[in-house]
């Protein structure tokens, strides 16, 4: 990847975060400001990103695929940032995953060779664009999902027309009744391979894929039954359309796992059974930053079914938000400089540590500090009597589900772990 002309952007105090009377400069000299976050030398609410963190989880998410031999295509939807997409490739990732024709666009832009679409490819433009890609550069390798006879003749056709010089690859879509996209039982599944093995040489299926992060059931143990029954339908798709011969030369793609149930497809995918050779492939997003709620408890599942994730010291949160207290109107209730514009609204913000000029470091924040409400900017911060906040105090707040803070920013600055500014990413949503 060639990442150098985000260092090369200009950055002045209309991005959120730089404070106000700020000369316009390169992001990559953003670490010649001397900046702290501590030292109140950004406006606020200003997000980051704990470099060490950061490292900690890749080299943890390095360690658990080499024990499962399995490969990852991090989606990139979570951050859309090129250089989180260099660090995972850097880190050995496959390839990147990706949800949009954007996000293709993005990513192709900084010279990513490899992508999966976690999605169908619809729709002219984004399909003569792709096809372009192909023509104009053999070394891109690129797969798309398919579930439906009128997406394969529509890639047919247009693959036929583009004369690539090679096959578009295609995975099979899985789904579930009432759920998203993909086939929804073996029999239509297997009558689509057929269809699919017989657009050759224009289309090529070249594996299985599914996403399981949207089953829930009554309970965990009823969650994680329906998403065993999903990844044997999987297995049972991959082992029809390998007695078929349907798979195009090459090994086959056995790809699922969101953030949530990577365990449970790498256990059943290595069990696969399957004569080719295959490549188990998860596509977790959020491992990288991970997060202080939604995925902090859906690791904790994770460590429960598979302890031997725990290795390592297991997953921890990368990205903050930090804010002012701005208000602390009445004595259980204080306001802060924050709100959904800067951070997920759907699931709460979870208030971790304090500041205040003078203090030797950030310190936690006791039991009964609990975020109650959102509006656009300001959080609401139900607190004990006892709370030490006071009017000008800084708080750093943990988010859930990484991509719908980092939406919000278009540079999240990147700190050690005395939040000394040493970097910064920029987003492309």
């Amino acid at each position: 990847m060639n990442i150098s002309a985000i260092d090369d952007m200009i950055l002045d105090h209309r991005v959120k975060g730089i404070p106000g009377g700020t000369a316009p400069f390169r992001l990559g000299d953003i670490a010649r400001k001397g900046w702290n976050i501590l030292r109140e030398d950004t406006n606020f609410p200003v997000a980051v990103l704990r470099h060490g963190a950061i490292a900690h989880n890749s080299h943890w998410m390095q360690g658990f695929l080499a024990r499962s031999h399995a490969s990852i295509a991090p989606h990139g939807k979570t951050s859309m940032a090129p250089q989180l997409f260099a660090r995972q490739i850097e880190d050995g990732a496959w390839a990147i995953t990706l949800a949009t024709p954007q996000q293709i666009q993005v990513a192709r832009d900084f010279g990513v060779q490899r992508i999966v679409l976690a999605n169908q490819l619809v729709g002219p433009r984004a399909v003569h664009y792709v096809l372009g890609e192909l023509k104009r550069d053999p070394g891109f390798e690129f797969y798309c999902l398919v579930d439906s006879a009128a997406n394969v003749a529509e890639l047919a056709a247009a693959a036929r027309a583009a004369d690539i010089g090679r096959p578009l690859n295609v995975l099979l879509e899985g789904g579930t009744p009432g759920g998203r996209t993909g086939v929804r039982d073996r029999a239509s599944g297997l009558a689509l391979a057929r269809t699919i093995a017989g657009s050759g040489p224009f289309l090529a299926l070249r594996g299985v894929e599914g996403f399981e992060g949207l089953l829930a059931g009554a309970s965990r143990a009823e969650t994680e039954t329906m998403v065993r029954a999903f990844l044997d339908l999987l297995v049972d798709l991959a082992r029809d359309c390998e007695r078929e011969n349907l798979f195009a030369p090459g090994e086959v793609i056995l790809s699922a796992g969101g953030s949530a149930f990577y365990d449970m497809v790498l256990a059943r995918f290595a069990h696969a059974g399957l004569a080719r050779a295959t490549r188990v492939l998860i596509r977790s997003g959020c491992y990288l930053t991970h997060d202080a709620s939604r995925y902090r408890r859906a690791f904790a599942d994770i460590l429960a079914r598979t302890p031997t994730a725990g290795a390592d010291g297991g997953l921890i949160p990368a990205l903050e938000v930090w804010a002012y207290v701005q208000s602390r109107p009445e004595p259980g209730k204080v306001l802060l400089t924050m709100g959904a514009r800067d951070t997920a609204s759907g699931e709460l913000p979870v208030a971790q540590t304090w500041f205040r000029a003078g203090m030797p470091a950030p310190q936690k924040l006791g039991p009964g500090h609990a975020v109650s409400a959102m509006n656009d900017q300001h959080a609401h911060l139900a607190v004990p009597a006892g709370s030490p906040l006071a009017y000008g105090d800084l708080v750093s707040f943990g988010i859930s589900h990484p991509c719908l803070t980092f939406d919000r920013w278009q540079v999240v600055m990147v700190v050690d772990d005395d939040y000394n500014v040493t970097g910064a990413i920029r987003t492309f949503f």
